[in-house]
Formats: C-alpha cells, structure tokens, sequence
C-alpha cells in the first residue's frame, strides 16, 4: 500500500509519496515535480496538466485554470459573478444551482461541475504517483486553504472520491508545513512558531505549539483574497495602459492577448524578486500582428503594488491578538508559498516580527510532503514515530433550533473560533416529537462565503415517554478531521420504572446568585473532555433570572467521593429506573452537497472521459508510429540502408511513403487506431525485408565466426586423442572417429556458404541466414560435446590395514592424525614429494 499527499495549488500542484524511511517528491511525464493545475477539452480527449498548460493560448476557451476557489460556490454567488467577467472561459449554472463551467468537448457543448474539473487533476495527479511507484493507489492526504468552509470542503472530498481517491484527511495548508526535528520534551514549555503562506490566490497565516511528540495549532488569520495573482493583476494593468498608449491596442478586447500578457507579467514578476534593475518585457506579434515591448524595475513595480503591500499585516496582528501571545513569544517565523519569495513581502513580515525569516522549508513542495507524511501517520501500512496533530476551527459555529419551552428559536454556539479539532460533543435536549438544527456560521462579516448556512439536520422517531413526558434525545455533533461540521449520531433514552428502590441521589448546581438550576426548565448540552470531566451548559429559559451560560463540573476522584459520603445526609429511597438508549434516523442536508446518484453519475462519467483518454492515447500512438516510420525509412534508403535495396524497390519504396506522408497530412489526419496499423503494416510489407538484409549483413560474421570457433575446437581434441594425451585414453575410437566426421561436414558446409553468399549481390535476400548458422552451431555441438566431456571412470584403490586396526580400536586422540596419513596416502598417487619421503621418518612398530 502506498500513502501520498497531494498539494493542489491554484497555479500547480505537488505530488509526494512516504517511502524508503523518507518523503520523496515524484515527477511527472516531463521530469518535472510541479503540474499545472489546468485542463484543458478537445474534440476527442482532454489534456491535463502540462499538455494542457501548452493549450493556454491556442485553445484558450477551453482550457480551465484556477477553478479552485468555485469549490462549493452558487452561481448567484456575489464572488463568481464578479470574477465571471475577467475570466477567458465560460462559467455557468449547474442544475443544482452551483458554479460549473463551460466547455466544447467531443464537439458537444458541456457544462462540468467543480467537482469533476477538480476530479480530473486528480486522476492526473494520481496516474503520476502510479507511474512512479509502479503499482495503484488509493489512499492520499489532501491538501486545502485553512479558510475553507464546511461547503467547500464537502466539496473537495466528493472531487476526491469521483477520481476514485480514499481520502484519509483534508488537511489544512498552513498545517502540513509543519517540522518535527529539534523539538521540547512535553513537560517543557511549548515552541511557538509562525507559519506564512502566501500562494498565488490566498494568504494564511498560523500560530503552532510544538513538544515533541505533538502539535498544537493555536489560531489561523488569512486574507482569501490577497496572492500572488494581485501583484499579476497590477503589472497587467500597467502594461494594458502603457499598450494602448503606446501602440493603440486594446488589449482586454482580445482574451489570447490577455493570456499571454499574463504569462508575460508572471514571470517578469520572478524575475524582478532577484533582480533590482531594469528588466525588459517583450512579446512578438502580440495583436495585430504587432511586437510590443516594455521595461519595469522593482522599485517601480513595489510602488505600484504599495495598496496591495498593506494587506500583509493585518492577518499577523490577528494571530497574535487571538493567541493574546507578544512577538518575543514567536520562536520563529517560517514562510512558504511562490509569492513569498517577493523580496518587499519578506520584509514586511520580518519588520513585523522583528527577526529573521525562516526558510528552512521548501516554499513549493512544503505542503505536499507534510500532507504525504500525515497520511503515512493515518495508514496502517506505515510505521510512524508517533505524532499528534491538534487543529482549529476557522470560524465559530452555532447551532438554533425551536424551543419547546421558549416557543421561539435558541440557538448556541457550539464550536468557537479556534476550537480544537477534530472534535465532538453530546447536546441533550428533551422532546416529545421529530426536531431539526440548523447549523451555521456565527461571524458572516468574518467569512470569505456569501451564505454562513452549514445545513439542516432533522432529528426523526422522537416519541414521548410512557408517562407522557419528554423524551431525553442525546445529539452528537462533530467537527471531522476533514474540518467538516456533522451531526453523527442521535439516540432517545428510555426510561422504563420497576418497582425496586434505590438511594436517590441529588444534584444541583448554584449560579452566582445562588439560584437552583433545574433540567426542567432548561434545555442541556453535555460535552464530554477526555473521559475526565463532564461540562453541562444549560441554556435557561426567560423565566429563569439567571445568565445565560451557567456551569457545573462533575469530578471523578476518589478524594471527591469520599467527601460526598461524609458531608451528604443519608439519601431518601426513589424507584429504581432502567433506562433504553434507541439509535434515532438523522436527515442530512449539508448546504451544497452533492446527491448520491449524481455522485454516482460522475463518477461512471469520470470513468467513461478516462477510457476515452486511453483510445485516444493509442490511436495518436499509432498515427505517430506511422508517421515516424515514414520518416525514419526515407532516412535510412539514402544512408546505411542503400547497398540492400535494388534501384526498382528504392523507387517503390520512396513513392510509397511519399504518399503516405501526404495521407497522413489530409485524408489521414483523423481516422481510427486500426487505419494506421493497417497502413503501417502495408508500408513495411516493402520495406521489412530491406532492414532485414541489413541485420542480416551485420550479424552474419559474427554467426560464421562461433560455428569456425567451434570446430576448431573439436578439431584440438581430435588431434589430442591422436596423440594419444593421458587425459582422452579413455574414450573409444568410434565415437573420436564421428566427431572427425561431423567437424569435416560443418567445415565443407561452411565455406560452401561462405562462398555463395560473397558471390550474391546484398540487394538480394541472403542464399544463408542467420538463423541456419546458429542451428548448425546448435547441432554440432549437441552431437561432439557428450563424447567431447565424457568423464574418466573412478578407479577405487585398496584399503590397507594399519597397526592399530589389527591390535584393537584406536586412541581417540590419534584418529585425526591417522585419519590425515590415510588421505595425504590416497591422494598422493602420482610421483612421490620431497615431503612425502625425506621429511618423514621411519615408524616404529613396538
């Protein structure tokens, strides 16, 4: 199993794997870790990424970019109605009302969903990942900006699932840039560190505790609309005004132009943030056939970005006023993002904090590789040093209902800005019948999202007790690990008397004023922290003069215990009561939430595209194989392959694929995969068995070279028996006498090769081939080599007696050494040593 994490940027998007020990950015098709975050529709496929990008310009309105930030977004959305304008594509109304976009593709006009769009860089970002680990995957890590809301993010994770992803978590971006080296011990006071993200299309900024072992995200700031792409917008317009000026041109009236000035102006951008002097902006017939040209320096382009500049500072002086932390608590300050490296941006955040940056991460592929190693902590293929990860709740978030007492709407909030997460808590309300929450956010000046509404939850089977009374119904909601707001689960506690008595036990809570708080007159939320206290919150009614929040905590210690033995008088007896927790159906409908079947409906359809991907690769495969044999023939009947082809077929041969070429360029400009194969089969029927001769002359001296080596071979050892060597005695003359005969046979059969193929022209097919030397080798070898390699039988020598044998059994410690003579005796059957004869005195027989 494989764990990844993806950082899918506004501009590009960064793929990261957990393996070998480490986290390893991979690359795509060209070598290159970064991916355009850009489709682009064709009338027979799409193109992702890369080869999408390359299509900006020639097939502009139908090539998407920066769709990102429509995730979850209505049409009417003030936001994508003022961004609509200043787009190259089409954005239109999806049949559930949100954003989609407009292309031409299959030669039908469509409209995609954000969640298909999104779906597709997936499945391109996922095929990268395939391709470098050599075998599928499923589980990843996602990343998203930290000031998505509960829409957006819903809609991120349905984008996941259509490309067939299992997304574990979606992590925030500011999150995943987190360091684990050079840590304080838990019991040591925390590390506060400041991470900034400045991306193309949004600015986050984060506080985070770090112990070792563990991190604690203390507040998030952002600015969703500051980027990098406003400090494009500001060059952009410079230079559309000093054009029109200049050269008379209106510029925004042509959306090719426009593209390619933004493409201009970025990378001038980049540029400018290494150097300080003037730098040149030039771009050939750019409208109209017109060259235009420009300078800038960065002193110019900071002046004229001085507004934008302003904005950086005001999300820091958040983060500090809600940690209520001093700029000498910050240990350090990191940044990432592209825009970061804008030397003006870094020096106002150094300025700010009054230290040095840090830059210790890297700014592109940081989010990327905290996202891939989050998920190796999540998956259980992985081993991870253990490492906890606390986050926050961006934004407040309530929750109003009716209320039954007050018989108008309540509400509450239920997570506050900054909330750990994820996180749950238990709200307990009293009911005879169904009820439905809302959920919403509580700061709409605060949210970068026109609607603050989380969705509706109904509460269904409420029924009231036997007696009547209310029924107590537990309601857990949850902020998830995506950051996504739910209620998980609801269940009615029954309560069923018997007629056994038990101590009846009271309990009651004082405000300041000394007031008794009832749950009758109140309704109770209960959240439970750790297992270790319970918090009950009650929500009191008008008729109650009390504030609105009181709280009474519930302490488990055993010290508690005994002090409540001793102080309480003895209890009254009640009826016993046994209670029946029943699980309660909950509806859901989260804003903006995609239906199941049409989920379904796109993924089959993401399936489908993908397929049509596949057909479309092989059929332009095929073209090309086409087209490159064309080519690669025409090259070669004038170069290595001119000495194999007769005049005649040289002639045939050219006309051929000259009219090939000319196929390919009109009527065969489209046709369908089997057409090419067809048509490059036909053209190599011609010219096959010309690159054949030529394989054949190259390979055939060194074919005729191991069938001579070999009969030399044979030839040595038959001269050897001859000789009569000791070492072939044992062979018997017949099967010498054979091996004569097939070495002459081969011999006579060879050069009669030899020599009627040096008597052939090359331009003719070879009297010999290749494949007949080789089996001539074969075969000759096969018949010579067992006679050849016939072992000598063994000869077994008698064994002699020794003294110690025939006086009785030997010494235990003399066995090795007798041991050893028998072998130095039986192995020494040649002519004796020096060693054997002189060195070794007499034995003496007593």
């Amino acid at each position: 199993m494989s764990v990844l994490g993806f950082d899918v940027g506004f501009m590009n998007c960064y793929v990261a794997v957990a393996r070998a020990g480490g986290i390893e950015t991979v690359a795509n098709e060209y070598s290159d870790r970064c991916t355009p975050a850009c489709v682009s529709f064709g009338p027979r496929n799409r193109s992702i990424g890369a080869a999408a990008k390359s299509q900006v310009v020639t097939n502009c309105k139908n090539t998407v970019q920066g769709f990102k930030r429509f995730h979850g977004r209505a049409f009417s959305d003030p936001y994508v109605q003022r961004l609509k304008n200043s787009l190259v594509y089409d954005i239109a109304q999806m049949p559930t009302g949100t954003a989609g976009i407009k292309v031409m593709y299959m030669e039908e006009e469509k409209v995609f969903s954000i969640e298909q769009v999104t779906a597709m860089l997936l499945t391109k970002l996922k095929e990268t990942a395939e391709n470098a680990l050599k075998k599928p995957v499923a589980d990843c890590v996602i990343s998203v900006p930290c000031y998505y809301t509960d829409a957006e993010r819903r809609s991120v994770v349905d984008a996941a699932q259509i490309a067939g992803l299992n997304c574990l978590r979606l992590m925030n971006e500011t999150t995943a840039v987190i360091k684990h080296n050079d840590l304080p011990a838990p019991e040591e006071k925390a590390r506060n560190v400041v991470f900034v993200d400045l991306g193309h299309s949004g600015y986050q900024t984060s506080v985070c505790a770090f112990n070792k072992g563990k991190l604690k995200v203390l507040a998030t700031a952002c600015d969703p609309e500051l980027g990098g792409k406003d400090l494009d917008e500001a060059l952009v317009k410079h230079f559309c005004e000093e054009f029109g000026k200049k050269y008379k041109l209106d510029v925004k009236s042509k959306p090719r132009a426009l593209v390619r000035l933004y493409q201009e102006c970025e990378k001038l951008k980049k540029l400018m943030s290494a150097n300080s002097s003037d730098l040149p902006l030039n771009i050939e017939c750019f409208m109209n056939d017109i060259d235009v040209s420009g300078k800038l320096n960065r002193s110019q382009f900071e002046e004229m970005c001085a507004e934008v500049l302003t904005r950086v500072e005001p999300p820091l002086q958040s983060l500090l006023e809600h940690t209520k932390l001093k700029k000498e608590d910050i240990y350090a300050v990191e940044i990432v993002g592209g825009a970061s490296r804008i030397p003006a941006v870094k020096e106002r955040i150094s300025k700010f904090f009054g230290k040095e940056l840090s830059t210790t991460l890297n700014a592109d592929e940081a989010v990327a590789r905290g996202c891939a190693l989050q998920c190796a902590m999540l998956s259980p293929a992985c081993k991870v040093r253990e490492f906890s990860i606390t986050d926050v709740v961006p934004y407040p978030i309530s929750l109003k209902w009716h209320s039954a007492a007050e018989e108008g709407i309540t509400d509450c909030e239920v997570f506050p800005k900054n909330h750990a997460a994820p996180f749950s808590k238990v709200l307990t309300f009293y009911r005879k019948e169904p009820f439905s929450l809302e959920a919403y956010y509580n700061c709409p000046n605060e949210l970068p999202y026109p609607d603050p509404t989380i969705g509706q939850f109904l509460i269904q089977k409420v029924v009231p007790q036997a007696s009547g009374e209310s029924s107590k119904v537990k309601v857990k909601v949850r902020v998830n690990i995506h950051g996504i707001f739910s209620v998980s689960s609801a269940s009615l506690v029954e309560v069923q008397k018997s007629d056994e008595t038990e101590p009846m036990e009271t309990e009651q809570g004082n405000d300041k004023d000394g007031e008794v708080l009832k749950p009758n007159d109140s309704e109770e939320m209960e959240v439970t922290l750790d297992c270790v206290d319970v918090l009950r919150i009650f929500i009191l009614s008008d008729s109650v003069a009390l504030k609105p929040y009181s709280f009474m905590f519930q302490t488990t210690s055993e010290e508690s215990k005994n002090e409540k033995k001793s102080d309480q008088p003895p209890q009254a007896k009640k009826p016993k009561v046994k209670t029946k927790v029943l699980e309660l159906p909950i509806e859901n409908s989260p804003q903006w939430q995609l239906a199941d079947d049409m989920l379904n409906l796109f993924v089959e359809n993401e399936g489908k595209m993908i397929m049509q991907d596949k057909l479309e690769k092989e059929r332009n495969d095929a073209k090309n194989n086409v087209e490159e044999y064309v080519y690669d023939m025409r090259d070669k009947l004038h170069g290595i392959l001119e000495k194999f082809v007769s005049e005649t077929d040289r002639d045939a041969l050219s006309l051929k694929l000259e009219d090939t070429e000319n196929w390919l360029y009109e009527d065969g400009e489209d046709q369908p995969k089997q057409v090419y194969i067809d048509k490059l089969a036909e053209i190599k029927k011609l010219g096959q068995p010309i690159q054949e001769r030529y394989i054949e002359a190259e390979e055939r001296p060194k074919a005729f070279e191991e069938l001579g080596k070999q009969i030399q071979q044979y030839m040595k050892f038959v001269e050897a028996f001859k000789m009569k060597e000791e070492q072939y005695d044992h062979l018997e003359e017949a099967d010498v006498t054979k091996v004569d005969k097939l070495i002459s046979d081969a011999m006579i059969w060879m050069n009669s090769a030899m020599n009627q193929q040096s008597k052939q022209s090359l331009a003719v097919d070879p009297s010999v081939k290749v494949k007949d030397i080789k089996a001539k080798t074969r075969e000759l070898f096969s018949a010579c080599n067992p006679i050849v390699t016939k072992p000598k039988p063994k000869v077994e020598l008698p064994k002699e007696d020794t003294p110690a044998e025939q006086n009785g059994p030997v010494n235990e410690q003399e066995k090795p050494q007798e041991e050893a003579a028998d072998k130095g005796t039986a192995e020494n059957t040649g002519n004796p040593t020096s060693e054997n004869t002189e060195n070794k005195p007499d034995m003496d027989l007593d």
